[in-house]
């Protein structure tokens, strides 16, 4: 038997307790892997809780206790989080985390300590949630030369976006209304300035290619500045906007990668996804495109990955499962920037004036008076920057190809 500590009692981790102790008997049914939560580390307490005799508050009691040999990580964030996992590699136990930040931040060298120590540390629940994602592009796709992985990477912006181009609704207005629904938090700014999407960006470009990316390397632009007035241009000229992340190798090795709206033709499958889901394609010399979809977060799927996770981590208490790569330098990165894209352009200038300033132009047939949206040639944004310069641009988003 597997006897496990989960850290944090929040969604994420009540969730996995929930699960274990639900589903145990049918986990070792399928898996062989017979699960027991020993403790649950929390500073609150939660007085009738049917848990609550398993509650501890000190971690040294998990890090000391001989019989822990997997800690499931549902804290978040960079601080007690960090310094308990390391801990616990320490000590002889392996981890698994739904910490996007930890990972993105911290991966290499947690995965190097887990290494030393012939343990492992599991992560499929920080990009995807419930979306398997890090386990098949570990082991199903590991015969191909990856090129490109890319996709809708949160589930609120998504939401957000979503209910802007069914109903014309301002940014504002939507956003209010996730929170209340519960998918967007008081505190919105990690989902629609683009800083979740970038943290699992990262993760899923190290594991694609080889190499630690920083979320401090990664252009983002998040969904702030989208307008209704897009989003009706946008439905003209047969596309929808969605928040990606993308990452790629160009012709000299280096690594592509940012977070940003995009247009999207909306035959693009892509585009279709919509509400809470998301959706990741990984793009392989010997597979081509395999779209991975569903839900990208929730209490249960994102549980479901974890509990994964310590299934598979007590099936290979012996011998680590293979997860590696190796630290990244600035060099590495490519300047987004540079990268040349069709861009789509709102501005208040007669379409003579468009084509002076921007080139060969694609109009979109929308009317609004004193603006024109347009979609341009493959240039980099510091073409479009220059282009930009002295005349009125209330608007610039990138178009996927």
């Amino acid at each position: 038997m597997a006897k496990i500590a989960v850290l944090g009692y929040g969604v994420v981790g009540s969730g996995v307790v929930e699960v274990i102790h639900k589903n145990g008997r049918t986990i070792a049914g399928k898996t062989r892997a017979d699960l027991e939560v020993k403790y649950i580390l929390t500073r609150r307490d939660y007085p009738g809780d049917p848990f609550e005799e398993l509650i501890v508050k000190d971690f040294s009691v998990i890090e000391n206790d001989p019989e822990i040999t997997i800690v499931a990580e549902c804290i978040g964030g960079c601080g007690a989080a960090l310094e308990y996992v390391r801990r616990a590699l320490k000590s002889g136990k392996s981890v698994v985390t739904s910490n996007k930040e930890l990972i993105a931040e911290h991966g290499c060298e947690l995965l190097s300590l887990a290494k030393e120590r012939n343990l492992n540390l599991l992560f499929e629940a920080s990009v995807g949630g419930g979306i398997p994602i890090l386990r098949p592009l570990n082991q199903c796709l590991a015969a191909n030369e990856l090129t490109e992985v890319y996709g809708i990477l949160n589930g609120t912006t998504n939401y957000i976006l979503t209910k802007m181009i069914r109903h014309g609704l301002p940014f504002d207005e939507v956003l209010k209304d996730a929170q209340q629904k519960g998918y967007a938090e008081a505190d919105p700014t990690a989902d629609i300035e683009g800083f979740d999407a970038c943290r699992k960006i990262c993760i899923l470009a190290a594991l694609s290619f080889g190499k630690h990316v920083y979320p401090r390397q990664v252009k983002t632009v998040g969904i702030t500045q989208i307008t209704a007035e897009d989003i009706a241009f946008a439905s003209a000229a047969g596309m929808r906007v969605k928040l990606l992340g993308r990452a790629m190798l160009n012709e000299e090795g280096k690594l592509i990668i940012y977070v940003a709206p995009h247009l999207m033709d909306e035959e693009n499958q892509l585009a279709n996804v919509e509400d809470v889901f998301n959706a990741i394609i990984v793009k392989g010399d010997a597979i081509g495109d395999v779209m991975f979809y569903g839900k990208g977060a929730g209490k249960l799927p994102t549980a479901s990955a974890v509990v994964a996770d310590v299934i598979d981590a007590s099936k290979h208490a012996e011998s680590r499962k293979y997860i590696h790569w190796v630290d990244g330098n600035d060099d590495y990165v490519a300047d987004a920037d540079a990268y040349p894209m069709r861009w789509f352009v709102r501005a208040a200038m007669t379409e003579d004036e468009a084509r002076a300033k921007f080139g060969k132009i694609t109009v979109i047939p929308h009317q609004t008076e004193g603006q024109i949206g347009f979609i341009t040639e493959p240039v980099s944004r510091y073409g479009i920057n220059a282009a930009s310069e002295g005349c009125e641009v209330l608007s610039v988003i990138s178009v996927l190809d």
